[in-house]
Order: structure tokens, then C-alpha cells, then sequence
């Protein structure tokens, strides 16, 4: 039968190298497909496929019935064509997700890459490419935890991000030197799908703001031109390195966090439940997991909790 051989078919496409891997998180289950894009890619992406029907329209690989010009469209295109065409123009500085990774960066990868073709068109990137962006995100307040409008400014030429208390001020409220800026989206700490932490030094000492914006593009957008400006920043600094190299100094992922409970140097002093951070080979410690800037962090017993 027609149906029997065209899944067969479709399961030796799977076999070949540049389809071994979702499309566009490298998950390394490819159970779906677009057969208008000719790539195979997994179930969550999948469900991101099916929210941009204009573009993308899916199938199971294995449950559907494919007809003989979509498998045929399948095998001609593929995931190392794909790649080769949608992303043609990819600027290194861009955050790749992977499956592991959140699902507003997912999302927006798959639209900037399918829909908005954002990495066939240079000018489509100027967004978080142009050294300067300006405009408003809800940051959480430090005293009662409410999210406020706040108005940002990146600078390129400046080396700063700085954002201010009111729309119309001249002075910022506070200015974070590019060089010593972290940025990673914390949707489940900070209670918002498109919740963003921005870690940086101030007086020697790690502080944290979080913030978050309602549409998914303008904040993903915000996080790769804080990747843009440090690209450019350590290029300039380190004149002789790699984009392979300074691509992983951009920003980073902590390597774990969670609740442990300490005591101070006493040991008449009872232990305390702090929030811990492991940040590249730097454990930290905060009140709770929003607070703002980070506490002592001189020799103290731990215990897990």
C-alpha cells in the first residue's frame, strides 16, 4: 500500500545525518514534520508549527497519512537544506535554543526563523543588531514585589544598559556597565512566561532586577541585543578571539538553583533557608529567590535540604 511505503520512506529520511536531530531545538526525537517547510522536528516544536499555520502546516510521522508529493517534498528539502536557506544569515550573537531551554525562546526562534525570515534578512535583525534600543518593560520593585513600567535605554557606544524610574526623567536610576551584565529568562522564578533576571556588579557586589514584557518578541528581542552589545563589546577587548570563543561569554545559564538551609560562623546560630545559586564556578546566596542583591557569602556551613 501507498500509506505502509510512504512511512517507510519517510523513516529512512529520518536516518539521514542532518535529520537525526529536531530542526530547531536538536531534541533527539523528530517524530513530527512540516511538510511545507520540509523539516522534521519534535513533538513541543510541533505545537509551535501549528500556531503559525500560514507557514508551517505538520504531520506525524508515524500516525498520519502522507501523500506521494509530500514525501517527495520532504526528501528533496530536509533539515541540512532548511538550515542552509532559513538560516543563511544567522548573526552569531543570536541565542540558539535548545529543548531544555524556555517557551518564549523556542517560539520565537521558530517565528523569527520561519516567519518573520529574520536570518535571510539582514535589515529584519536591526531590532537587536543596531546598537541602540530603547523602550519599556514591567520591572518588579524591590520593597513590595509589584511590577512597574520602566523605561530602558541600551547603548552600544556607552557600554550601558540603564533604565529609569519615571518616563520623563534626564537621570537614570541606575546604570549597568555592559561588560559585568548576565541576562536568562526565569519565566517559573519570576511568575511570568517572558520573565527575564538581569544579574550585574555594582560596588563589588552582584545585584539582580527582573523584568518581563507581555509581547514574547520584544523580550527575546531585548535579550539578544544585551547579547549583540557584549559580542561587539568583547570583540573590541579580545581583538584576536573567535566568534566561537566569545560566543559562550555572551550570557549564561545558571548551573543550579534551589533552597539549602545555612548557619552563620557560629555555631550557636541557627540555620537559616537561603536561596542558592551556582553561577560558572561561583555559589551564591540570596533571602529568596527574587531578592535583589546577594548577601554574604564569607565561609559558611551548608546543609541540603
Amino acid at each position: 500500500m501507498a500509506v505502509e511505503r510512504n512511512k517507510r520512506l519517510l523513516q529512512d529520511l529520518l536516518l539521514n545525518p542532518g535529520n537525526q536531530a529536531c530542526a530547531d531545538c536538536g531534541a533527539p526525537d523528530r517524530d513530527w514534520a512540516s511538510y511545507t517547510l520540509g523539516v522534521f522536528i519534535c513533538l513541543n516544536c510541533s505545537g509551535i508549527h501549528r500556531n503559525i499555520p500560514q507557514v508551517s502546516k505538520v504531520k506525524s510521522v508515524r500516525l498520519d497519512a502522507w501523500e506521494d508529493d509530500e514525501v517527495k517534498f520532504m526528501a528533496s528539502n530536509g533539515n541540512s537544506a532548511a538550515k542552509a536557506k532559513y538560516e543563511s544569515k544567522f548573526p552569531a550573537f543570536y541565542y540558539r535554543p535548545t529543548f531544555i531551554d524556555c517557551q518564549v525562546l523556542r517560539e520565537q526562534w521558530i517565528r523569527a526563523k520561519y516567519e518573520r525570515k529574520e536570518f535571510i534578512c539582514i535589515e529584519k535583525q536591526e531590532p537587536y543588531s543596531a546598537g541602540y534600543r530603547e523602550g519599556f518593560l514591567w520591572k518588579r520593585g524591590r520593597d513590595n514585589g509589584q511590577f512597574l513600567s520602566r523605561k530602558f535605554i541600551l547603548s552600544e557606544r556607552e557600554g550601558v544598559l540603564k533604565y529609569f524610574n519615571k518616563h520623563d526623567a534626564k537621570d537614570p536610576k541606575a546604570v549597568l556597565r555592559l561588560e559585568q551584565i548576565n541576562a536568562t529568562f526565569q519565566p517559573m522564578k519570576i511568575g511570568n512566561p517572558n520573565g527575564l533576571q538581569i544579574t550585574y556588579l555594582k560596588d563589588n557586589s552582584t545585584r539582580n532586577i527582573f523584568v518581563y514584557h507581555e509581547d514574547g518578541k520584544e523580550i527575546v528581542d531585548w535579550f539578544n541585543a544585551i547579547r549583540a552589545a557584549r559580542f561587539h563589546y568583547l570583540q573590541v577587548a579580545f581583538p584576536g578571539a573567535s566568534d566561537a570563543d566569545l560566543v559562550p561569554k555572551l550570557t549564561r545559564n545558571y548551573g543550579k538553583e534551589g533552597y539549602m538551609e545555612k548557619t552563620g560562623p557560629k555555631q550557636t546560630e541557627g540555620f537559616k533557608k537561603r536561596w542558592f545559586t551556582l553561577d560558572d564556578r561561583r555559589l551564591m546566596y540570596f533571602k529568596d529567590p527574587l531578592w535583589k542583591h546577594i548577601l554574604n557569602t564569607n565561609r559558611r556551613r551548608i546543609s541540603g535540604s
